[in-house]
C-alpha cells in the first residue's frame, strides 16, 4: 500500500512537499521521476519484495512506460507467468512490474484481468498520455484536479492542496450529499474543482493537448438473476480462494475481529492457511463489552493470538485529527475506534483483513427488511389508513412500542415522523432515503440558507425497481455509502498508521456471483439476512456466531455532547459563527437544541454531522488545526 502523486509540469519542490504530506501512506521509501512536463512521486509501504527492486516510480526496460501504483494485485503471479510466456522479462517480484508489462500487452484492456485493489497512474511516453485507473469497488482512492491546462492527481486531497495556487473552497452540491448520507457519495469532492476517479473507471489525460481525453467505466455491478447450480458451494470455494490470495505478504498480517459473522468467517478461513496463530484485534468502549466478548469467544474458538483494546470516552479528543486524515467530512462516529485500533495494531501487523462489503452484496442491513415488509404488507393498505400511523404509535404503550416499532421509538418523536413518511409513500427512493438519511430533503431545506441540490429523491429514483427492490437497495449502497463511508473509513484510518487494509468479500468474483443470485437467497423471507453466506459457512464458524444478527457498534455520542464535546458544540454551532459562515440557517440548529431531549438519538446523528462538518471546515477552509481547543 502506498501513496501516489503526479502532475503535468516540472516542480521538484512541490513534489517533495506533497511526498512529505502523504508520508504516512508509505514511510518505508519514496521515489521521484521528473521528465519534460511531467512529475511523478511515490511513497512506499513495503509489502511484497521488500528489496530496492520494488522502488517506484518504476519503468519498463527502455523507460518508455512509467508507473506509480497503490494497492495489491492478488492474481499477479498467474499474470506474470502468462507474460513470461510472451517473452516479457522481470527484474523484481512485484505486482507493480506485472502491471507495466500487462499494459504493454493490452493497453487499457489490462484492467479487466486484474483481481485486486488499486489506484495507479501509467505515464506512456510514446503516446504522451497519463492513464489513471481505480479498482472495481473503489477500495483505493484517487483524486484529481484539472484547471485549464494543468492536471494533478494524488491518493489524498491534502496532497493536492499543497499546490498553493488551489484555493480550498467548499462545493455546496457535494456538501448536500454529505448531510444526506453522512459521507459525500458524488463524483465531485467537497472541494470545488477537485474530483474523485469513481470506482471501476479509468481516465486518459493527453499531455500533448493538455486536457482530459476520456473518462470511461470498465466495470459495473449489474444485478441480473441467473440459474446458478450449487451457488452455496461456489460461494464457499470463492471465499476460501479470496482469503487465501489476500494472505500474500512479506510482512506480518492479521485481522480485525468484531465477533460477527463477517470477521468470524474471515478468521476461520484464514486458519486453514496459517501455520502460526492468527493475530486478531478487537476494540470496544470500557463500559460496553458486548462486541468485545463476542470477539473473545471467536478468538478462543480459533485459538488466535488475540489483542483487545478498550478505549475511554475521552477518545473523542482524536476527532479533529481523524477528520483531517479523512480529507472530506465523514460523519461516521465508528471512525474513532477504527483509528485507535489501527494505531494499536500497527505494533504487531502491517496488513489487516477486514469484513467490509458483505452487508451490501448479501443484503445484511436492517433497512432491507423494512423495505421488503413495506412492499408486501404496507403497500396494499390504502394511504388514507396509513396516515394514522403516527397517531397509533403515539397511543401505543411504551413497552409494546419498543418491541414492535423499535426503529421509530428509539428515535423519539422525530423518528415517528420519519417512520410515518416511510409508511405513507409508495415511492421506493423516498422510502429508502427516509430510513437512511441523516437529513431528509425537507430538513435540508430548513438547514441550508441556499437552496442547492435539493433533488436527491429524483436523482436516485431511477435506481429503485419494484421487480428487484432489495437488489436495488444493495447496489445503491454498494456504489454509495460503502465506498465513501465504509471503505474510505478503513483506508484513511489504517493508512494514517501505515497499515494496509484488505477486504476479501470485495473480490470481484464474489460480487459478480452475488449479483446473479435471486433476492431470496440473500434476504430470505423477511428476517433471514445474508442467507447464502450463512449457509455456505455451516460447520466453519460456531452456530451462535453464524446465526447472530447484525449489531451496531456502540459509540457514546449522546454522552459526548453532554460532556467532552459540549464546549466545542457551543463554539462551532454558536449563532454568531453560523451567521458569519453563511451556510446554515441558525433557526434549524436552534430547533435541534430545543427538541433534542424528546428525540436524542435522532438529533444526536444530525448534531454529529454538523459538528463533523464544522471541524472539517475549520481545518480545511479556515486553515485552523484545533491545537488551542480544550479537548486536545
Amino acid at each position: 500500500m502506498c501513496g501516489i502523486i503526479g502532475f503535468n509540469w516540472e516542480d521538484k519542490t512541490l513534489l517533495n512537499k506533497i511526498l512529505k504530506k502523504i508520508e504516512h501512506r508509505g514511510p518505508d521509501d519514496s521515489g521521484k521521476f521528473i521528465d519534460k512536463n511531467i512529475s511523478l512521486g511515490h511513497r512506499r509501504l513495503s509489502i511484497l519484495d521488500l528489496s530496492k527492486k520494488g522502488k517506484q516510480p518504476m519503468s519498463n526496460e527502455n523507460g518508455t512506460i512509467w508507473i506509480v501504483f497503490n494497492g495489491e494485485i492478488y492474481n499477479f503471479q498467474e499474470l506474470r507467468q502468462e507474460l513470461k510466456q510472451k517473452n516479457h522479462e522481470f527484474k523484481s517480484n512485484t505486482d507493480t512490474e506485472v502491471l507495466i508489462h500487462l499494459y504493454e500487452e493490452q493497453g487499457v484492456e489490462c484492467l479487466k484481468k486484474l483481481n485486486g485493489m488499486f489506484a495507479f497512474c501509467i505515464y506512456d511516453t510514446r503516446k504522451k498520455i497519463l492513464f489513471l485507473a481505480r479498482d472495481r469497488s473503489g477500495i483505493k482512492p484517487i483524486y484529481y484536479w484539472n484547471d485549464k491546462n494543468k492536471f494533478m492527481f494524488c491518493s489524498e486531497i491534502k496532497g493536492i492542496l499543497e499546490n498553493k495556487t488551489i484555493k480550498p473552497e467548499i462545493n455546496l452540491e457535494s456538501i448536500s450529499s454529505f448531510f444526506t448520507f453522512r459521507a459525500n457519495i458524488t463524483e465531485e469532492t467537497c472541494f470545488k474543482n477537485i474530483k474523485k476517479l469513481m470506482p471501476g473507471h479509468y481516465l486518459i489525460y493527453s499531455l500533448k493537448h493538455k486536457k482530459i481525453f476520456k473518462i470511461e467505466k470498465y466495470w459495473n455491478i449489474n444485478f441480473k438473476e441467473e440459474n446458478i447450480k450449487n451457488p452455496t458451494k461456489k460461494l464457499k470455494k470463492l471465499l476460501f480462494d479470496s482469503i487465501q490470495r489476500r494472505l500474500m505478504s512479506d510482512v506480518p498480517y492479521g485481522a480485525y475481529l468484531s465477533g460477527g459473522i463477517d470477521s468470524g468467517t474471515i478468521v476461520s478461513i484464514m486458519n486453514n492457511f496459517c501455520k502460526n496463530p492468527i493475530k486478531t484485534f478487537s476494540v470496544g468502549f470500557e463500559n460496553e463489552y458486548d462486541e468485545v466478548n463476542e470477539a473473545k469467544f471467536l478468538s478462543k474458538t480459533f485459538q488466535t493470538n488475540h489483542h483487545e483494546l478498550l478505549i475511554k470516552e475521552d477518545s473523542v479528543k482524536y476527532l479533529p485529527e481523524i477528520i483531517y486524515q479523512s480529507d472530506e467530512p465523514m460523519a461516521d462516529p465508528t471512525s474513532i475506534p477504527i483509528y485507535l485500533l489501527s494505531k494499536y495494531a500497527k505494533k504487531y501487523c502491517t496488513v489487516i483483513l477486514t469484513g467490509e462489503g458483505s452487508d451490501e452484496i448479501f443484503s445484511g442491513y436492517p433497512q432491507y427488511k423494512f423495505m421488503k415488509l413495506h412492499k408486501y404488507f404496507m403497500r396494499p393498505i390504502p394511504k388514507s389508513l396509513r396516515k394514522i400511523t403516527p397517531y397509533m404509535i403515539k397511543q401505543t404503550p411504551k413497552l409494546l412500542l419498543n418491541k414492535g416499532f423499535k426503529f421509530a421509538s428509539e428515535l423519539g418523536e422525530k423518528g415517528i415522523e420519519r417512520f410515518s413518511n416511510f409508511t405513507i409513500t409508495n415511492d421506493y427512493s423516498k422510502q429508502y432515503l427516509n430510513i437512511v438519511s441523516i437529513f431528509n430533503e425537507q430538513e435540508k431545506k430548513e438547514l441550508f440558507k441556499k437552496n442547492y441540490n435539493q433533488n436527491l429523491y429524483k436523482q436516485y429514483a431511477k435506481n429503485f425497481k419494484n421487480s428487484r427492490l432489495i437488489n436495488s437497495c444493495s447496489v445503491f449502497d454498494f456504489k454509495g455509502n460503502m465506498v465513501d463511508d465504509l471503505l474510505m473509513k478503513v483506508d484513511k484510518n489504517t493508512m494514517a498508521f501505515s497499515i494496509e487494509g484488505r477486504v476479501p468479500f470485495l473480490d470481484y468474483r464474489i460480487i459478480e456471483l452475488a449479483s446473479k443470485l435471486p433476492e431470496n437467497l440473500k434476504l430470505k423471507y423477511f428476517t433471514k439476512d445474508k442467507f447464502i453466506l450463512r449457509e455456505s459457512i455451516k460447520k466453519i464458524i460456531p452456530e451462535q456466531t453464524r446465526k447472530r444478527q447484525k449489531k451496531h457498534f456502540f459509540v457514546p455520542i449522546h454522552s459526548w455532547f453532554k460532556n467532552e464535546l459540549l464546549q466545542l458544540k457551543q463554539d462551532l454551532l454558536a449563532k454568531k459563527y453560523i451567521e458569519k459562515q453563511g451556510i446554515f440557517d441558525y433557526d434549524y440548529i436552534s430547533k435541534i437544541n430545543k427538541n433534542y431531549k424528546p428525540s436524542p438519538l435522532f438529533y444526536s446523528r444530525q448534531l454529529w454531522a454538523l459538528l463533523t462538518f464544522q471541524i472539517w471546515y475549520k481545518q480545511y477552509i479556515e486553515n485552523e488545526r484545533f491545537k488551542n481547543l480544550s479537548i486536545i
